[in-house]
């Protein structure tokens, strides 16, 4: 039981990790931007998680992790934030090789200013649900700002709806799916308590937060790379 978390973040990673090394269009030269842009995220997200844990928003059930800290979170959250990015800019990198040349239209364009909108309603309602609040406000006003600066969000959402069957499986045994006690667990006082199956409803929106910055700081870093070169 102990190494369960700790195999879900390796069971996310491996696939792409392997191939990472397909020879005509390789991952693994993508590595120095990818991995300069993930620590940055990560810090952030990391910074966020220790506050919302001290706060006990929510928590994490030692009977599922190896016992290894890092302040109030255990390697395997702090792994997390590694192997799920990867996994997905992975994903990111290999649509624009397999559908090269694709763009925005203007549905999506709509698509993106509405769910901004909503979550931008939405946090400031429950502007007193911290979990809720922070999110919805970040992704929104998120969301805004790729609109503004004209980034392609075709491979964006491409990569999310992609990922979106794993997650709910990676994140559904994280919240207790097939498990006798989640290995996450939430404080709903500090969310809205809308449950798809065991996951809160905030998890798919921190999720794209989550996604979205690390691929736009991943293409902004690999950019100004190859410029220097």
């Amino acid at each position: 039981m102990q190494y369960t978390y700790l195999i879900i973040d390796l069971g996310c990673l491996l696939i792409p990790f392997l191939c990472s090394f397909y020879p005509k269009h390789a991952f693994y030269k993508e590595w120095k931007p990818f991995f300069i842009s993930c620590i940055s995220i990560a810090i952030f997200f990391l910074i966020w998680d220790e506050i919302f844990t001290q706060q006990a928003f929510w928590g994490f059930n030692p009977d599922y992790l190896t016992g290894i800290y890092v302040g109030n979170l255990p390697i395997e959250e702090i792994l997390f934030f590694i192997c799920i990015p990867y996994a997905c800019s992975f994903t990111f990198f290999a649509f624009q090789y397999l559908l090269p040349h694709k763009k925005n239209n203007q549905k999506l364009i709509r698509v993106n200013n509405v769910l901004a909108l909503f979550l931008l309603g939405l946090s400031i309602l429950n502007y007193h649900k911290w979990y809720t609040f922070v999110t919805f406000l970040l992704l929104g006003v998120f969301l805004l700002y790729l609109q503004k600066v004209k980034i392609n969000l075709f491979y964006y959402y491409l990569t999310f709806v992609t990922i979106l069957p794993f997650f709910f499986v990676s994140n559904g045994i994280l919240t207790g799916s097939f498990l006798e006690a989640p290995i996450v667990w939430y404080n709903n006082a500090e969310n809205l308590g809308i449950r798809m199956f065991t996951i809160p409803v905030e998890d798919i929106f921190y999720g794209m937060l989550l996604i979205f910055s690390n691929l736009y700081v991943h293409q902004k870093i690999k950019q100004k790379l190859h410029a220097k070169s």
